[in-house]
Protein backbone atom coordinates (compact mmCIF):
# COMPACT_ATOMS: atom_id res chain seq x y z
CA UNK A 1 0.00 0.00 0.00
CA UNK A 2 1.15 3.19 -1.55
CA UNK A 3 1.81 5.97 2.16
CA UNK A 4 3.43 8.53 3.19
CA UNK A 5 7.24 9.18 3.74
CA UNK A 6 9.58 10.97 5.19
CA UNK A 7 9.68 13.45 2.18
CA UNK A 8 6.07 13.46 0.59
CA UNK A 9 2.77 13.73 2.17
CA UNK A 10 0.14 12.08 1.13
CA UNK A 11 -3.77 11.60 1.65
CA UNK A 12 -6.03 8.10 2.14
CA UNK A 13 -7.90 9.37 -0.85
CA UNK A 14 -4.52 10.00 -3.04
CA UNK A 15 -2.95 6.74 -1.26
CA UNK A 16 -5.92 5.06 -2.09
CA UNK A 17 -6.03 6.22 -5.95
CA UNK A 18 -2.13 4.87 -6.27
CA UNK A 19 -3.03 1.38 -4.94
CA UNK A 20 -6.24 1.12 -7.46
CA UNK A 21 -4.58 2.27 -10.74
CA UNK A 22 -1.76 -0.50 -9.68
CA UNK A 23 -4.45 -2.81 -9.34
CA UNK A 24 -6.15 -2.21 -12.21
CA UNK A 25 -3.47 -1.62 -14.76
CA UNK A 26 -4.46 1.71 -15.64
CA UNK A 27 -2.21 4.75 -16.13
CA UNK A 28 -3.23 7.27 -13.15
CA UNK A 29 -4.25 10.27 -14.24
CA UNK A 30 -2.94 13.04 -11.72
CA UNK A 31 -4.54 16.49 -11.41
CA UNK A 32 -3.92 19.94 -9.12
CA UNK A 33 -2.94 23.02 -9.04
CA UNK A 34 0.70 23.55 -10.06
CA UNK A 35 3.28 22.77 -6.52
CA UNK A 36 1.13 19.97 -5.08
CA UNK A 37 3.36 17.55 -5.79
CA UNK A 38 2.10 15.46 -8.31
CA UNK A 39 5.47 14.75 -10.43
CA UNK A 40 7.52 13.92 -6.96
CA UNK A 41 4.30 11.67 -6.85
CA UNK A 42 5.82 9.58 -9.51
CA UNK A 43 9.23 9.63 -7.87
CA UNK A 44 7.84 8.59 -4.14
CA UNK A 45 5.98 5.31 -5.99
CA UNK A 46 8.86 3.89 -7.62
CA UNK A 47 10.88 4.55 -3.92
CA UNK A 48 8.28 2.63 -2.90
CA UNK A 49 7.81 0.12 -5.25
CA UNK A 50 11.61 -0.40 -5.15
CA UNK A 51 11.77 0.40 -8.90
CA UNK A 52 13.40 2.42 -11.47
CA UNK A 53 11.64 5.78 -12.70
CA UNK A 54 11.63 6.85 -16.50
CA UNK A 55 10.51 10.52 -17.01
CA UNK A 56 8.98 12.11 -19.98
CA UNK A 57 8.45 15.86 -19.44
CA UNK A 58 5.78 16.92 -22.04
CA UNK A 59 6.34 20.02 -23.90
CA UNK A 60 4.10 22.23 -26.12
CA UNK A 61 6.03 20.45 -29.28
CA UNK A 62 6.12 17.60 -28.43
CA UNK A 63 4.83 14.61 -30.44
CA UNK A 64 3.09 11.10 -29.38
CA UNK A 65 5.53 9.19 -31.36
CA UNK A 66 8.96 10.68 -29.56
CA UNK A 67 7.94 8.48 -26.57
CA UNK A 68 7.95 5.05 -28.79
CA UNK A 69 11.38 6.06 -30.80
CA UNK A 70 12.54 8.59 -33.37
CA UNK A 71 14.63 7.73 -36.68
CA UNK A 72 16.88 9.83 -37.26
CA UNK A 73 16.93 9.68 -41.78
CA UNK A 74 18.99 13.06 -42.15
CA UNK A 75 22.18 11.25 -40.14
CA UNK A 76 21.40 8.32 -42.29
CA UNK A 77 21.54 10.01 -45.50
CA UNK A 78 25.11 12.11 -44.27
CA UNK A 79 26.62 9.16 -43.20
CA UNK A 80 25.64 7.37 -46.88
CA UNK A 81 27.22 10.46 -48.36
CA UNK A 82 30.45 9.91 -46.26
CA UNK A 83 30.30 6.29 -47.07
CA UNK A 84 29.88 5.54 -43.38
CA UNK A 85 29.36 1.38 -42.55
CA UNK A 86 26.57 2.11 -40.04
CA UNK A 87 24.45 3.12 -42.51
CA UNK A 88 23.76 -0.87 -43.38
CA UNK A 89 21.87 -1.45 -40.53
CA UNK A 90 19.19 1.13 -39.83
CA UNK A 91 18.99 0.29 -36.01
CA UNK A 92 22.06 2.80 -35.52
CA UNK A 93 19.41 5.38 -36.28
CA UNK A 94 16.94 4.63 -34.27
CA UNK A 95 16.46 6.91 -30.72
CA UNK A 96 14.60 5.04 -28.25
CA UNK A 97 11.79 6.83 -26.21
CA UNK A 98 10.91 6.84 -23.06
CA UNK A 99 8.41 3.68 -23.40
CA UNK A 100 10.89 1.57 -25.67
CA UNK A 101 12.92 1.80 -22.49
CA UNK A 102 10.15 1.21 -19.85
CA UNK A 103 9.00 -1.85 -21.75
CA UNK A 104 12.58 -3.61 -22.22
CA UNK A 105 13.14 -3.04 -18.68
CA UNK A 106 13.73 -6.63 -17.03
CA UNK A 107 11.48 -5.56 -13.93
CA UNK A 108 8.45 -3.59 -13.14
CA UNK A 109 8.78 0.07 -13.81
CA UNK A 110 7.30 3.66 -13.08
CA UNK A 111 6.90 5.97 -16.15
CA UNK A 112 6.52 9.37 -15.50
CA UNK A 113 4.59 11.09 -17.89
CA UNK A 114 4.54 14.89 -16.90
CA UNK A 115 1.66 17.70 -17.99
CA UNK A 116 0.27 15.58 -20.68
CA UNK A 117 -2.13 18.51 -21.11
CA UNK A 118 1.47 20.97 -22.72
CA UNK A 119 1.03 18.45 -25.93
CA UNK A 120 -1.46 19.07 -28.82
CA UNK A 121 -5.09 18.04 -28.10
CA UNK A 122 -3.98 14.53 -30.16
CA UNK A 123 -1.18 13.79 -27.72
CA UNK A 124 -2.81 11.83 -25.16
CA UNK A 125 -5.20 9.68 -28.06
CA UNK A 126 -2.31 8.83 -29.89
CA UNK A 127 -0.72 7.09 -27.52
CA UNK A 128 -3.99 4.81 -26.52
CA UNK A 129 -3.25 2.13 -28.37
CA UNK A 130 0.51 1.76 -26.72
CA UNK A 131 -0.92 2.33 -22.99
CA UNK A 132 -3.78 0.13 -23.52
CA UNK A 133 -1.50 -3.22 -25.13
CA UNK A 134 1.67 -2.31 -23.87
CA UNK A 135 2.96 -2.89 -27.35
CA UNK A 136 4.33 -0.80 -30.39
CA UNK A 137 5.22 -1.48 -34.01
CA UNK A 138 8.60 -0.39 -35.36
CA UNK A 139 8.01 0.53 -38.89
CA UNK A 140 11.42 1.13 -39.95
CA UNK A 141 12.61 -2.70 -38.91
CA UNK A 142 10.02 -4.71 -38.83
CA UNK A 143 10.18 -4.79 -34.71
CA UNK A 144 7.05 -5.21 -32.46
CA UNK A 145 8.32 -4.17 -29.13
CA UNK A 146 6.22 -5.68 -26.15
CA UNK A 147 6.44 -5.09 -22.33
CA UNK A 148 7.70 -7.19 -20.73
CA UNK A 149 6.23 -6.21 -17.32
CA UNK A 150 3.46 -3.72 -17.25
CA UNK A 151 4.50 -0.37 -15.95
CA UNK A 152 2.93 1.73 -13.57
CA UNK A 153 1.81 4.57 -15.41
CA UNK A 154 1.79 8.11 -13.86
CA UNK A 155 0.20 10.91 -15.80
CA UNK A 156 -0.22 14.36 -14.67
CA UNK A 157 -1.97 17.58 -15.56
CA UNK A 158 -2.25 21.03 -14.48
CA UNK A 159 -5.69 21.46 -16.37
CA UNK A 160 -4.21 24.08 -19.20
CA UNK A 161 -6.48 22.20 -21.26
CA UNK A 162 -9.80 19.30 -22.00
CA UNK A 163 -8.61 15.70 -22.73
CA UNK A 164 -9.94 13.50 -24.56
CA UNK A 165 -12.64 11.01 -23.04
CA UNK A 166 -11.52 8.21 -24.78
CA UNK A 167 -7.97 9.07 -22.88
CA UNK A 168 -9.64 9.66 -19.49
CA UNK A 169 -11.77 6.41 -20.03
CA UNK A 170 -8.57 4.53 -19.62
CA UNK A 171 -7.43 6.15 -16.55
CA UNK A 172 -7.82 6.22 -13.02
CA UNK A 173 -8.36 9.75 -12.00
CA UNK A 174 -7.44 10.95 -8.57
CA UNK A 175 -7.61 15.32 -8.29
CA UNK A 176 -5.09 16.41 -5.69
CA UNK A 177 -7.18 18.85 -3.35
CA UNK A 178 -4.79 21.68 -1.65
CA UNK A 179 -3.24 20.91 1.72
CA UNK A 180 -5.52 21.84 4.44
CA UNK A 181 -3.52 23.43 6.91
CA UNK A 182 -3.24 20.18 9.07
CA UNK A 183 -1.51 18.45 5.95
CA UNK A 184 0.43 21.54 5.15
CA UNK A 185 1.64 21.38 8.75
CA UNK A 186 2.61 17.91 8.27
CA UNK A 187 4.72 18.84 4.84
CA UNK A 188 6.70 21.53 6.58
CA UNK A 189 7.58 19.20 9.10
CA UNK A 190 9.12 16.50 6.83
CA UNK A 191 11.19 19.78 4.83
CA UNK A 192 12.11 21.00 8.37
CA UNK A 193 12.13 18.76 11.50
CA UNK A 194 13.45 21.29 13.87
CA UNK A 195 11.47 24.42 12.47
CA UNK A 196 10.44 26.15 15.16
CA UNK A 197 6.16 26.11 16.04
CA UNK A 198 5.54 29.85 16.24
CA UNK A 199 7.74 30.41 13.05
CA UNK A 200 5.34 28.07 10.99
CA UNK A 201 2.41 29.25 12.95
CA UNK A 202 2.91 32.95 11.63
CA UNK A 203 4.17 31.74 7.97
CA UNK A 204 1.04 29.26 7.30
CA UNK A 205 -1.28 32.35 8.75
CA UNK A 206 0.61 34.71 6.27
CA UNK A 207 0.71 32.18 3.25
CA UNK A 208 -3.36 31.48 3.76
CA UNK A 209 -4.37 35.25 3.84
CA UNK A 210 -2.28 35.49 0.53
CA UNK A 211 -4.28 32.56 -1.27
CA UNK A 212 -7.10 33.95 -0.18
CA UNK A 213 -7.27 37.01 -1.43
CA UNK A 214 -9.61 37.40 -4.58
CA UNK A 215 -8.47 38.19 -8.15
CA UNK A 216 -4.90 36.41 -7.80
CA UNK A 217 -3.87 35.70 -11.00
CA UNK A 218 -1.53 33.19 -9.55
CA UNK A 219 -1.90 32.21 -5.93
CA UNK A 220 1.09 30.85 -4.25
CA UNK A 221 1.71 26.51 -4.08
CA UNK A 222 2.89 24.01 -1.69
CA UNK A 223 6.68 24.18 -3.28
CA UNK A 224 6.50 28.09 -2.76
CA UNK A 225 5.76 27.76 0.53
CA UNK A 226 8.73 26.00 0.99
CA UNK A 227 10.98 28.30 -0.60
CA UNK A 228 9.69 30.93 1.91
CA UNK A 229 10.49 28.94 4.49
CA UNK A 230 13.81 28.13 3.41
CA UNK A 231 14.68 31.51 2.76
CA UNK A 232 13.25 32.29 6.40
CA UNK A 233 15.87 29.94 8.17
CA UNK A 234 18.55 30.65 6.06
CA UNK A 235 21.26 32.11 8.38
CA UNK A 236 21.37 35.42 6.68
CA UNK A 237 17.74 36.33 7.72
CA UNK A 238 17.24 37.62 11.09
CA UNK A 239 14.36 35.50 13.31
CA UNK A 240 12.60 38.63 13.93
CA UNK A 241 11.44 39.32 10.54
CA UNK A 242 8.53 37.16 10.13
CA UNK A 243 7.25 37.05 14.09
CA UNK A 244 7.48 41.76 13.32
CA UNK A 245 5.41 41.60 10.26
CA UNK A 246 3.10 44.02 10.40
CA UNK A 247 -0.86 42.72 9.56
CA UNK A 248 -1.79 45.58 7.87
CA UNK A 249 1.09 45.11 5.24
CA UNK A 250 -0.40 42.43 2.58
CA UNK A 251 3.19 41.98 1.05
CA UNK A 252 5.04 39.34 3.11
CA UNK A 253 8.94 39.50 3.65
CA UNK A 254 10.54 38.03 0.47
CA UNK A 255 7.48 38.26 -0.88
CA UNK A 256 9.29 36.77 -4.26
CA UNK A 257 9.15 33.81 -3.25
CA UNK A 258 5.84 33.62 -2.75
CA UNK A 259 4.49 35.88 -5.36
CA UNK A 260 5.64 35.29 -9.34
CA UNK A 261 4.21 38.27 -11.48
CA UNK A 262 3.68 42.35 -10.74
CA UNK A 263 0.12 42.09 -11.25
CA UNK A 264 0.02 39.81 -7.92
CA UNK A 265 2.44 42.43 -6.55
CA UNK A 266 0.20 45.77 -7.32
CA UNK A 267 -2.96 43.79 -6.39
CA UNK A 268 -1.51 43.36 -2.64
CA UNK A 269 -0.17 46.67 -2.38
CA UNK A 270 -2.97 48.11 -3.08
CA UNK A 271 -5.08 45.97 -0.42
CA UNK A 272 -2.40 47.40 1.77
CA UNK A 273 -2.94 50.99 1.06
CA UNK A 274 -6.40 50.33 1.56
CA UNK A 275 -6.18 48.89 5.12
CA UNK A 276 -3.95 51.50 5.42
CA UNK A 277 -6.46 54.27 5.08
CA UNK A 278 -9.07 52.08 6.67
CA UNK A 279 -7.47 52.08 9.81
CA UNK A 280 -6.61 55.86 10.13
CA UNK A 281 -9.87 56.93 9.02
Amino acid sequence: MFKSTDTYITTPELSMAVDASIALERPLLVKGEPGTGKTMLAREIAETLNTGLFEWHIKSTTKAHEGLYEYDAVTRLRDSQLGDERVKDIRNYIRKGSLWEVFEADTRQVLLIDEVDKADIEFPNDLLRELDRMEFHVYETGQTIVARHRPVVVITSNNEKELPDAFLRRCFFHYIEFPDRETMMQIIEAHFPKIKYNLVQKALEIFFDIRKVPGLKKRPSTSELIDWLKLLLSDDIPDEILTSHDASKAIPPLYGALIKNEQDVQLLERLAFMTRRGSTT
